[in-house]
């Protein structure tokens, strides 16, 4: 008997007509989710696009489902830790709509700069107002892009095109991306900002890009810059950017994305600087076939028993495997995440290395789980520790394994190194005990035993007397309560590091604060 897949967000002809020479394919656009709750249980196979839901309730549901294709990037609107409970595969189609994104991103710019719907919409109205609309040339202006992988990249090759100069941001890309098309590569976004007349926003949307363009940054902008964003909703703060252009500190805005969508409400939309749209910009013909091909070819593949190129959630492992490894999985994601909180400047090349008795075993996936959090922060992909490699290698980062099952210290220890032009970083780390405990070893050659938490902070400083006592106090008149303090030095008398475990988390202002008070200029938070 054929096994049967449920298309519920539409499917292009071509992606259908290749399903159904050896599958039922039942096209139920709309269905609702009590409906489909009912529905799954029938099927070996769901396609869906944004508008499905595939949520925690509707998979458990499912008795028969093998894999949920996600035609497009994103799998926001997927409960992947509930699929992969169940053993169910969730695959996607990266890089199907890089082509449509670029190009809605380079005609939200030109609409703007030429005041093109505001001009149409008084035409239309019976009005011939050919001097109010008066524009602005982008030829020999400069393009700023925030994120620099697929999309960024060919976002920046168009904008050559028209004459543009072009500086880009993005700390994890190697610099022959950069050096291939010519463009000048921003190490801090501070620098962007200073010759930007126009940003474009590529990148994901996670705890660390979420509100990220706000108020403060927008005062560092060169004035009348003009952003346009076609990334992900949540990454401007609309009422700060709303208030910025009322100020006159922003010249105007593109939006295609918005904090909450469907968007029918917001504070820009009541602005003549900006021009909106409803999140299209994947919507043409072209990307959406090559994201149905694309879907179409990975359910096949997970329904014939084979492994998916576009997986989103675990791969295959044994179980002998999966057991040594995954008292690391814990330690592993705290690494990353402190990486990505220390490490200052470009990125060119990492290196991780195993030693002691995890060596004897492939560790792929913990390499993977590394670097998922550290391309993750600023990758415009869909990272996961299935197509990472590839992220990186297209990112020009190299990656490079060592093992070693000689060790002294400890019986387990992973380490980490990233190196760019002007910095580099060494952390270790192992893990402790029956329950398998997580801590830092090491931070910057530094010497620390310390437990990761959710909320850290980080202090260089002189290792004189009084010191530890000045952090405290400022973090006592901030109202901040300090869980657990750990220090970490080379010699005395020297340069000394201060790890922090924070009860709630530490803000901007916080931060700003805690420098004015204690004297302290280098300190940085990661939040796990």
């Amino acid at each position: 008997m054929k096994k049967k897949i449920i298309v519920t967000d539409g499917i292009f002809e071509n992606a259908k007509k290749m399903l159904e020479d050896k599958y039922i394919v039942d096209i139920k656009k709309g269905i609702t989710p009590e409906e489909l709750k009912k529905e799954i249980k029938n099927y070996n196979a769901i396609i869906i696009r944004s508008a499905t839901k595939m949520t925690q309730e509707i998979i458990e549901a499912a008795d028969k489902l093998e894999v949920i294709g996600r035609a497009g990037v994103g799998v926001d609107n997927v409960d992947v830790k509930s699929a992969t409970k169940k053993g169910i595969v969730v695959v996607n189609a990266p890089g199907s709509n890089s082509v449509s994104v670029a190009e809605h991103a380079i005609g939200l710019m030109l609409s703007l700069a030429r005041k093109i719907p505001e001009a149409d919409h008084s035409t239309k109205s019976g009005k011939w107002e050919k001097s109010k609309f008066k524009g602005m040339e982008i030829e020999g202006k400069t393009l700023g892009i925030v994120g620099f992988g697929k999309i960024g990249y060919l976002v920046a090759k168009k904008a050559i095109g028209l004459g543009m100069k072009v500086v880009a941001y993005d700390p994890f890309t190697a610099d022959e991306k950069f050096l291939s098309l010519g463009i000048e590569r921003a190490n801090r976004l501070e620098d962007l900002y200073k010759s930007a007349d126009f940003i474009t926003i590529h990148l994901p949307k996670n705890k660390d890009t979420i509100g990220l363009f706000n108020r403060e940054e927008f005062k560092k902008m060169k004035k009348g810059v003009i952003i346009i964003n076609s990334a992900r909703g949540g990454i401007i703060v609309e009422a700060d950017l709303a208030d910025a252009i009322k100020a006159g500190i922003v010249g105007g805005a593109a939006l295609d994305v918005y904090e909450n969508e469907p968007c029918i409400s917001s504070p820009v939309f009541e602005l003549d600087k900006v021009v909106c749209t409803p999140h299209l910009g994947a919507s043409t013909d072209e990307a959406q076939d090559r994201a149905g091909i694309m879907i179409a070819e990975q359910v096949d593949t997970v329904l014939s028993g084979k492994p998916a190129t576009f997986a989103v959630n675990f791969p295959a492992a044994s179980t002998e495997l999966m057991e040594a490894i995954s008292p690391f999985f814990e330690l592993c994601d705290n690494m990353g995440s402190l990486f990505t909180g220390l490490f200052e400047g470009s990125l060119e090349g990492i290196e991780i290395g195993y030693y002691g008795k995890i060596a004897e075993y492939d560790t792929k996936i913990l390499t993977n789980m590394i670097l998922v959090k550290i391309l993750g922060k600023y990758s415009t992909e869909s990272t996961n520790i299935i197509n990472v490699g590839i992220v990186a290698e297209e990112s020009g980062l190299k990656i490079k394994e060592t093992k070693s099952t000689q060790m002294q210290d400890y019986l387990n220890l992973i380490t980490l190194t990233g190196k760019g032009r002007d910095s580099e970083l060494l952390i270790s780390g192992t893990i402790i005990g029956i329950k398998n405990k997580p801590r830092f070893i090491s931070i910057d050659k530094f010497a620390i035993d310390m437990v990761p938490s959710k909320y850290m902070a980080f202090v260089r400083y002189e290792d004189v007397p009084g010191q530890i006592g000045k952090i405290g106090m400022a973090f006592g008149k901030l109202g901040v309560n300090i869980a657990a303090m750990h220090v970490g030095r080379k010699k005395i008398s020297g340069e000394a590091v201060m790890g922090l475990n924070i009860d709630t988390e530490l803000t901007p202002e916080i931060i700003k604060q805690f420098k004015k008070i204690s004297g302290f200029k280098n300190i940085k938070v990661v939040n796990v």
